[in-house]
């Protein structure tokens, strides 16, 4: 199908720069993440498009979109990589930290899916994939807050996907275990399993499902790869 155009929320660290890096080889890709330096490095690295958002404002979010589509026409694919660890027992977390990961994990997967379809219905076709965690199969103690934001993201996958009524417009999940990122060095080595999937790994995976035509096989709404280890 050619060079086609596709942002990664998220982008700049972990799995979202490991997916960046394997769609700019073919494509054009915008790179979105909210601090400053780290989205300079990494168009720089990348030599793709790069957007300061924070997804937890709906502006932004929107602003982003318009930036991308008004730059290439049209955008093929989106993952929804962004993601704040909130670890610790919910008696140890303050305030600031669990309002963060509710307006980063929920509100902001909220914001990037709205404008995100908003786009791929005015075109007619797209995908999206959210990047979620294995964390919302299997209840692990000490992750309440972090495991809460990220089931509501996979909740909100699978009402979306039923409301497409169409197989142009793929909504779709994937939940990784804990792997070797910068988020992994937040949790610590205790939350990472002796057999795990790397960043590389995982990515393949979700540039596959960016990439997949509007006649390929519906798969919107699965959960399509559980790259968990030995919980």
């Amino acid at each position: 199908m050619g060079a086609r155009t596709f942002m990664v929320v998220g982008g700049t660290s972990g799995l979202g720069l490991a997916v960046a890096r394997l769609l700019v080889e073919e494509h054009q890709v915008a790179v979105l993440g909210d601090v400053p330096d780290e989205v300079a490095a990494v168009t720089d690295d990348l030599s793709c498009a790069g957007i300061v958002c924070d997804v937890s404002s709906y502006d932004q979010v929107r602003d982003a979109f318009a930036e991308v589509v008004d730059r290439y026409g049209a955008v093929d694919g989106v993952a929804a990589c962004a993601s704040v660890w909130a670890g610790g027992d919910l008696a140890d977390l303050s305030p600031q930290h669990i309002r963060r990961a509710v307006e980063v994990n929920a509100l902001g997967t909220t914001y990037v899916f709205k404008e995100a379809l908003h786009h791929l219905h005015r075109q007619g076709f797209g995908n999206v994939v959210y990047v979620g965690a294995m964390a919302v199969t299997k209840a692990r103690p000490g992750i309440p807050v972090y495991r809460a934001t990220k089931s509501y993201g996979s909740s909100l996958v699978e009402s979306l996907a039923e409301a497409q009524h169409s197989n142009r417009i793929k909504v779709m999940q994937l939940h990784p275990g804990p792997m070797p990122t910068r988020l992994q060095e937040r949790v610590g080595d205790e939350f990472l399993d002796q057999i795990y999937a790397g960043p590389e790994q995982v990515a393949g995976e979700i540039v596959r499902l960016l990439q997949l035509a509007p006649d390929d096989l519906y798969v919107s709404g699965e959960r399509v790869l559980r790259a968990d280890g030995r919980w």
